[in-house]
């Protein structure tokens, strides 16, 4: 299995640090708000990876973060009127609802960054003991970054050549040693949630809360740290420069990282009206295809977004599971259910598409050719099932299918049309809550109809729906 490793700029052999097993951190989101569809590729994507050796017999140990405590959610606590833990909790709940929707598998831990802020502590007052940092009078901590022997060697830049975009580094202060200098902790500032240091009642800098929870959660070294291009530099480079300082041993052998998302082939932006949440796209389509979307370009390729594309992948998506259902009708309507006189063969055939399947992956998960490979399965099953078909012939041809796809992620049983009595009691249930102004349940009813397509409408007589 070879990856292409962000710090050697090259594909290196995937051996992980013990035999079997693998320890695997991914930078999660900031929860101020619903995950747009850039925080989604790197999640299916790397979920992908996940399933692919699991799928190989290892060990996943599978950490990824919630960041929430950040300026963000704190301007949005005070926008509402209500504390920057409550916007967290709300916006974590939403990005598990996306990304069950997704069908990303839950992580084998979610660390929070403010449960974990003890360590944080811990790993600022070991950096300071070792002369990688330094407190200022307002009891700002800062990074040496000039201490660390070894910064920039995963974006490759040169130390003296970053004078000029330090300001992307950390935050301007007069006390600052070196411009270049990061921050470890920062004060509170009115209104702010804080806690107590030995240097000042405040917060955390962003960078040194993914090296503990990745320290506490899978050790000082890890076998992938993985996350976006944009996380390249500054964070994951400070991260290095904390951790390999704090522990003393290389603190992951392997970076990954995806390419961005485009829209219409234009950076997405709020202010360009080209933003899209993945809540919306779940609107317009079964989160399944945008799925499938990201999947059908290389990882580290730029992916562009646009109606077509999707609508591109959705057929694409369809000519799969409408396989996947000739398949099960085959087996289900079958004359016969053992193998007869050249099934076996016909199964054993199926041996070339897992190995193509296989070898794309294992060449820097190369989704977009595994994905070739389960089209080209598919039109093999298409060619050889009939009439006459036995059951085992096409239980086995499903089951191929099946194992490739649910490596990619991607679930064959189409849903079952919701039942008459099922809709109404949510209509019914929905109407007590509007009652009880909860409008909150209301919205979230009428939402889950909307994505089974039935379209509820309020009257005088009581809730009244129809299939969309």
């Amino acid at each position: 299995m070879k990856i292409y490793n962000t710090l050697s700029k090259q594909k290196e052999e995937f051996v992980p640090i013990e035999e079997g097993k693998v320890r695997m951190y991914v930078c999660g989101p900031t929860v101020y708000n619903y995950i747009h569809i850039g925080n989604a590729r790197p999640m299916i994507v790397f979920d992908t990876v996940r399933r692919y050796m699991m799928y190989k017999g290892m060990d996943v140990n599978f950490v990824s973060n919630f960041t929430d405590v950040d300026d963000k959610i704190i301007k949005k606590a005070v926008e509402e009127g209500v504390s920057a833990e409550e916007i967290s909790q709300r916006y974590i709940a939403e990005c598990k609802k996306d990304m069950a929707d997704l069908n990303i598998l839950p992580a084998t831990t979610h660390p929070l960054a403010t449960q974990e802020i003890d360590g944080m502590i811990d790993m600022i007052s070991n950096l300071i003991e070792k002369g990688y940092a330094y407190v200022v009078s307002d009891g700002t901590v800062y990074y040496r970054t000039r201490k660390f022997a070894d910064y920039g060697k995963l974006s490759h830049k040169n130390i003296d050549d970053l004078e000029g975009g330090h300001r992307s580094i950390g935050v301007t202060g007069e006390e600052k040693e070196d411009p270049l200098d990061f921050v470890l902790w920062k004060p509170k500032k009115e209104g702010e949630p804080y806690w107590e240091s030995p240097w000042c009642q405040g917060r955390p800098g962003w960078h040194i809360e993914c090296s503990v929870m990745s320290k506490r959660y899978l050790g000082d070294e890890i076998d992938i740290h993985a996350g976006g291009e944009d996380l390249i530099f500054p964070h994951h480079e400070n991260e290095i420069a904390q951790s390999e300082a704090a522990n003393g041993v290389p603190f992951s052998r392997y970076w990954m990282h995806n390419g961005f998302l485009n829209i219409d082939n234009k950076k997405m932006s709020k202010s360009a009206g080209n933003f899209f949440t993945v809540r919306e796209i779940g609107e317009k389509y079964d989160l399944q295809v945008l799925r499938f979307f990201m999947l059908s370009a290389h990882y580290r390729s730029p992916l562009n977004f646009s109606a077509d594309l999707m609508e591109a992948a959705k057929n694409g998506l369809d000519r799969i599971k409408n396989a996947a259902d000739n398949l099960r009708y085959s087996k289900e309507h079958a004359a016969t259910t053992q193998l007869q006189k050249g099934e076996q063969e016909i199964l054993d055939e199926t041996a070339s598409y897992v190995e193509k399947f296989e070898a794309a992956m294992e060449d820097d998960f190369n989704t977009a050719d595994a994905v070739s490979a389960v089209f080209e399965l598919v039109k093999f099953c298409n060619m050889n099932v009939t009439e006459q078909t036995s059951a085992a012939l096409a239980e086995g041809l499903y089951d191929k299918l099946s194992t490739l796809c649910d490596i990619l992620g991607i679930i064959l049983e189409k849903e079952q049309e919701m039942l008459d009595d099922d809709i109404e009691q949510l209509i019914a249930e929905r109407q007590q809550a509007r009652k009880d102004r909860n409008f909150a349940r209301a919205d979230e009813i009428r939402e889950l109809l909307a994505q089974k397509g039935i379209i509820g409408e309020d009257t005088r007589e009581g809730g009244k729906w129809k299939r969309d």
